[in-house]
């Protein structure tokens, strides 16, 4: 029997000595190594600002108050997504109000957007997911008829584009997740993406605790006396995960390559085999962050792949059938039918850069026993 981790980092010697290179140095919190992140990852991504912080649901929740979302206001987003994208919403102090899904590709379905709006409706927050971002196009019609902002949720898709349209694009803000499993990581940490001024601005403030000097600048600056002029959170990210992370952004396009030809093996033995699994919509390039396959009876193939040594997830239950949501909502199985099938059947398979061919012709194996 085979051991098959579901994911393996790629950090290497030289983000190591990156980061041995910040723990010798003065500062090890927010300061040189992470603007130099912030603008790497900025250009990128074709965006003016990127304000680097600690986690994607940190970036979510940021983007959320420095765009006026307040208490009783309506978000409109989709249940097929990692909770965090909903509970930033209600730490905001706003309302979740889902809409069903593409039973093809588990993104939000923009075509039941319009009639989800009141006029209490501030926001659309789509999800990117899997890697495959969503009809951006659409959406930002919408918005635009309806005066609604748009926080993108891409915490799967730094390196998509659908239409010519690159990720934060045509948002307002794009939000970036660097947890372990991320194409790009620091174990923790996060980051957004903002063409507007003022809202970066704000949200350096908003980061760290809403004062307007940083540590390394209240080190290395003439003395002044720093003011704090909104109430912000602790949600900064150090120069040690920004050591990390430079790196491994410069090489996201060469691994990003990797992961598309193990998702091409895997599509070509999948479409023998006759399993569903999650295709990549015309005019897209995927992120290639997740490879997920629909199944029935689902539980139990993941038991049968686990026992085999096989390491497989669920990306992602329906939100709306969690005992929270079901009761702080009063949700039914039934009031998102397509997301409810939809979390029943996925299965994600491994897809990192260290996968070698053995290895996925084993896990093929193992799918075409069972």
């Amino acid at each position: 029997m085979q051991k098959i981790e579901f994911f393996k980092h790629n950090i290497d010697e030289e983000d190591i000595s990156r980061v041995t290179s910040v723990l010798k140095s003065i500062f090890l919190t927010n300061a040189n190594v992470t603007k130099e992140f912030e603008e790497k990852f900025a250009t990128y991504l074709d965006a003016t600002h990127c304000v680097a912080v600690s986690s994607c649901t940190a970036a979510l929740h940021l983007s959320l108050l420095a765009l006026g979302i307040k208490d009783g206001d309506e978000v409109i987003t989709t249940p097929m997504s990692f909770v965090a994208t909903s509970n930033a919403i209600l730490h905001a102090g706003a309302i979740p109000v889902f809409v069903d899904i593409e039973e093809s590709t588990g993104n939000i379905d923009f075509t039941l957007i319009e009639a989800a709006i009141t006029p209490k409706t501030k926001a659309i927050m789509p999800v990117h997911l899997y890697g495959n971002m969503c009809d951006m196009k659409a959406i930002k019609k919408i918005a635009n008829k309806h005066k609604l902002k748009i926080i993108e949720d891409a915490a799967h898709c730094i390196e998509g584009e659908r239409d010519g349209v690159r990720v934060g694009e045509l948002g307002d803000v794009a939000c970036f997740s660097f947890y372990a499993t991320k194409n790009i990581t620091s174990g923790e940490g996060g980051a957004i993406t903002t063409n507007n001024d003022e809202v970066a601005k704000l949200l350096y403030q908003l980061r760290l605790h809403g004062i307007n000097k940083d540590a390394s600048s209240r080190y290395t600056d003439k003395f002044a006396h720093w003011d704090m002029k909104v109430l912000g959170w602790k949600y900064n990210i150090s120069d040690i995960q920004s050591a990390l992370l430079i790196g491994q952004l410069e090489k996201i396009e060469d691994r990003l390559s990797k992961r598309e030809e193990i998702a091409r093996y895997y599509e070509v033995a999948l479409n023998k085999l006759g399993v569903e699994y999650i295709k990549v919509p015309e005019n897209t390039k995927s992120a290639r962050h997740l490879f997920i396959i629909k199944i029935k009876n689902r539980d139990k193939v993941v038991s049968k792949l686990q026992s085999n040594g096989i390491g497989v997830a669920v990306n992602y239950r329906a939100i709306h059938i969690l005992n929270y949501y079901k009761n702080s909502f009063s949700f039914q199985d039934s009031d998102f039918p397509i997301a409810k099938k939809f979390g029943d059947e996925v299965l994600s398979l491994p897809l990192y850069t260290k996968l070698e061919l053995s290895q996925l012709a084993y896990i093929i194996s193992n799918l075409a026993k069972i």
